[in-house]
């Protein structure tokens, strides 16, 4: 897809862009793989708010997406590309030879008409599901499991790509889209081909109002505050931190404090983390 501009009648227009949709084959979702979601406005069952800066938004509805791809040689034909309000990827329908139909993550170079397979006999081609096993070294992947059977977990935003590097005994070495070289059980599955919609990344918001469409609410800097509302607020006009670094408004420190646990089981299947150091 491209980017589509505007001619500058306001302010606004004159940076706002969008994607023109020209891959968007269909506008109306497949009511069996539609859900209602409701809204929490980043609220917890107490109804205090647990997750700052959410509420409003337009309505949308929630596609039932297959992650895991369990339905094995059995064809699949591609029958539309569709928008998703809930995540940057665009998805595709597909209706297997049996009748049933599913949405599934469209990667770059997946037409309409097109015959998908999952499992272990598919052929390695854009969109096909196959255990790590069966992919050849070096290729693009994406909708990666970590563990077998629970469905794909890495790399399903819009553009991402992790590349297979090698196999060892139990498991598959992959690059991810951050850098980080990571171990996989080799038993896991994959979709072969990088995620659709690449643009999505170069789309100019352009105003306030498009981002409460998205049901983002406004963020205020800490540094404008008083000092009773953030540790960062107070003093003579532009004030620094005061503190040895940047805190949450409830002291903790932000930006860039690594919190993830030493001890954490996983961490012996990271080979080489994001920052380009070794794990110990």
């Amino acid at each position: 897809m491209g980017i589509k501009t505007f001619n500058p009648y306001t302010p606004s227009r004159r940076a706002m862009t969008m994607l023109d949709k020209v891959e968007i084959t269909k506008d109306v979702p497949e009511k069996s793989l539609v859900v209602s979601k409701k809204k929490t406005a980043g609220r917890n069952a107490q109804g205090k708010i647990t997750v700052r800066h959410h509420g409003g938004g337009s309505r949308r509805k929630y596609r039932i997406i297959d992650f895991k791809r369990r339905k094995d040689d059995i064809p699949a034909t591609v029958k539309s590309i569709e928008y998703d309000p809930n995540r940057t990827a665009n998805i595709a329908l597909i209706c297997y030879a049996d009748g049933e139909k599913s949405y599934i993550i469209a990667p770059v170079g997946l037409k309409v008409g097109d015959v998908l397979m999952n499992g272990e006999n598919a052929e390695a081609k854009i969109g096909n599901c196959l255990p790590l096993s069966a992919i050849p070294v070096g290729t693009e992947i994406h909708n990666i499991e970590l563990y077998p059977g629970k469905g794909g977990q890495l790399v399903r935003a819009a553009g991402g790509s992790a590349q297979l590097m090698a196999k060892e005994g139990k498991y598959a070495i992959l690059r991810l889209p951050s850098q980080e070289m990571r171990m996989v059980p080799i038993i896991c599955r994959a979709t072969i081909g990088t995620v659709g919609n690449v643009e999505h990344g170069l789309v100019n918001i352009g105003k306030a109002g498009r981002k409460r469409n998205m049901g983002i609410r406004p963020t205020v800097r800490g540094s404008v505050m008083n000092p009773n509302d953030h540790p960062h607020g107070g003093g003579e006009g532009r004030a620094p931190i005061g503190r040895p670094g940047p805190c949450t408004p409830w002291g903790k420190p932000a930006l860039g404090l690594k919190t993830r646990k030493k001890n954490r089981k996983s961490n012996k299947m990271i080979i080489r983390r994001r920052d380009g150091k070794n794990m110990k």
